[in-house]
């Protein structure tokens, strides 16, 4: 097979720890498995002594599987494996651990929706919350960091610390370790017992680590153990592409590595094999604009022709209707709906243009669930006003509804499953300053009876006070209010075509199953012929003719939550994955108005843009 001179240094490397720097298109797959073939046919290892790891189970049985057709389908014992998986190999010999004694995602879920409730913390957007609470405790246990000494960002940091004491005394009296708790009860036991390490140590003598740059801290200190004292540690991943900062990852690892294996051998895989040279330009000129980074110098062998257009529209609309019609263009001249991806920050971004792709029947997958904005809290509010504005006595929709925005209402007068404006003032009957804000609520009720839903729901955000109270909750929250904001504009500018509630309600229920539909789907599409929406951080490791990279605006990439220069870093390589899965064409748009707001275009644009020396 033919290699390039960095990929036959890295194939050819024997002894010794090595860091194999690939960026995008250049055959780190076909390097770790071509490296494995070469110390078993060449140096003669034993293929038991071989560990190749990387970071999900598919990413392994890939590689698996492209390392036994090298070796023309023969049994070979060379183990490849998860992190996860081989980490609980090593305890499940020590502890007598079974697959049943692991947490499930679901228990976990399950465990800290409870504890939030237990500690009144659980507040509308719950499923939001648990997830943020379950990143945060796996950041401690990951970066081994004293929970005394870790603030939250989700929760006041008394609370968090609770709920973190709480949750691991419950899983702890019940035998149960979740996934963290593999590594570090994995790093505690190879560190105190010298035996087990030293009986690994002579199993595993050879490792290669795929994906390099999405190790954490508790990952990288057991793979230095087990590597030890022969140190044959093949290290291969591109810093450029450490896009999983919230899982832990640290990409400054692969520089601490470089000075803990001072005599290590470093090659750059420099030749890219997929994109065509502007589209790789473009992205060296964005990614050189970080300062944490080894610098490299990547040459593309597909040659010139390829094509980067940047562009800026009116609003999002012009630009999601452009968007679909080059997308018809593209197939009406022959191309396949599977050479496209849509390309997007986060996965609320590409409503408007789901619904687009939905209304012309473009067929497509999308790599994450395609979130419903009618499941959103903040829509379930505004529905509460307008079902009891038409005569709902839902206790459901009077708890939604009445202390937002504040009317010092006490949840517990909410007591019956029939509720009226009637009963609560029966209740706060000698106070006069409560019936005055019942007087106010029971008016605006009467206003939204007869307007249009675009309408009703200014009138909810103006009048009746509820952007007020997305105020007070996002600075009681710390979380931006812009972000709200943009889900009631959305949820806002999607009503405005309807005139009146029976039929945008029709439509919220006819798109809810689509939604549900072509989540339900997805799963069956993988190789079918379909556009591709995909998040960035789900666009890693994949590959197409044509990419849009759309809403390329200041807030959205970078988001707005990301403020630290190291922040933005991690941004700009999320942006940089995305350019880089472009083979011919790229596509990069922003709009200068989004839901009526003026909106700057992308610093990340700008630099694309500035084609001078940096």
């Amino acid at each position: 097979m033919n290699c390039n001179n960095s990929q036959k240094t890295a194939i050819n490397h024997f002894n010794g720890p090595a860091l194999i720097l690939a960026g995008p298109g250049s055959g780190k797959t076909f390097t770790i498995t071509m490296r494995t073939k070469h110390l078993i046919d060449n140096y003669h290892v034993k293929p038991e002594n071989i560990l190749v790891v990387t970071f999900t189970k598919a990413a392994a049985n890939e590689m698996k599987e492209r390392f036994l057709r090298l070796m023309d389908g023969k049994k070979c014992a060379v183990t490849f494996g998860t992190f996860h998986s081989i980490f609980f190999t090593i305890i499940k010999y020590a502890y007598n651990y079974t697959v049943k004694d692991v947490l499930s995602e679901e228990e976990k879920r399950s465990i800290v929706r409870k504890l939030l409730e237990l500690y009144d913390a659980m507040e509308d957007d719950e499923n939001e919350l648990t997830e943020s609470v379950i990143t945060e405790i796996s950041r401690v246990k990951s970066d081994g960091i004293d929970i005394g000494n870790y603030y939250s960002k989700c929760l006041g940091d008394d609370t968090f610390r609770k709920i973190f004491s709480d949750y691991e005394r419950y899983i702890r009296q019940r035998n149960k370790i979740d996934f963290d708790d593999m590594l570090v009860m994995c790093y505690e036991l190879l560190s105190k017992r010298k035996d087990i390490l030293s009986a690994w140590q002579k199993k595993f003598r050879y490792i290669l680590i795929d994906e390099f740059q999405d190790i954490n801290l508790i990952q990288y200190r057991v793979l230095r153990l087990l590597a030890s004292p022969e140190n044959n540690i093949f290290a291969v991943g591109d810093d450029d592409q450490s896009i999983y900062g919230f899982r832990g990852a640290r990409p400054e690892i692969m520089k601490q590595f470089e000075r803990d294996y001072k005599d290590m051998l470093k090659v750059v895989l420099d030749v890219n094999y997929r994109s065509k040279n502007e589209i790789i330009e473009a992205s060296g000129r964005l990614i050189s604009h970080n300062s944490e980074r080894f610098a490299k110098a990547v040459k593309g062998e597909n040659g010139n022709g390829g094509i980067v257009n940047i562009r800026c529209y009116e609003n999002t609309a012009k630009e999601n209707e452009a968007i679909i019609e080059e997308i018809r263009r593209y197939v009406a001249m022959g191309g396949d709906y599977r050479d496209i991806a849509i390309i997007y920050r986060t996965n609320m971004i590409p409503r408007a243009l789901i619904e687009k792709a939905m209304e012309y029947n473009i067929p497509f997958v999308a790599k994450d669930i395609i979130p419903n904005i009618y499941e959103h809290f903040i829509f379930r509010h505004i529905k509460a006003y307008i079902d009891i504005a038409l005569g709902s006595t839902k206790r459901s929709d009077y708890l939604a509804i009445i202390n937002r925005p504040k009317r010092y209402i006490s949840r517990d007068c909410i007591d019956r499953p029939e509720m009226s404006i009637e009963r609560l003032r029966a209740l706060y009957d000698d106070k006069r300053w409560v019936l005055d804000r019942l007087d106010k609520l029971e008016e605006d009720l009467k206003f939204l009876v007869d307007m249009n839903p675009f309408a009703a729901i200014n009138y909810i955000r103006r009048s009746v006070g509820y952007d007020d109270y997305i105020r007070e909750y996002a600075e009681y929250k710390k979380i931006n209010v812009e972000e709200l904001f943009d889900i009631i504009a959305q949820i806002q500018e999607a009503s405005r075509d309807f005139n009146d509630y029976g039929e945008w309600f029709a439509h919220i229920e006819e798109y809810t199953r689509r939604i549900k539909e072509e989540n339900d789907r997805n799963a069956f599409r993988e190789n079918k012929d379909c556009v591709t929406f995909s998040t960035m951080h789900s666009a890693k490791g994949l590959e197409y003719d044509v990419v849009y990279i759309i809403d390329a605006n200041e807030g959205i990439t970078p988001h707005n939550k990301s403020v630290l220069d190291t922040d933005i870093e991690e941004e700009r390589r999320m942006f940089y994955v995305a350019m880089t899965r472009a083979k011919r064409v790229l596509n990069i748009s922003s709009a200068k108005e989004r839901f009526n707001k003026k909106q700057e275009v992308s610093r990340f644009v700008r630099e694309i843009e500035d084609k001078t020396d940096n």
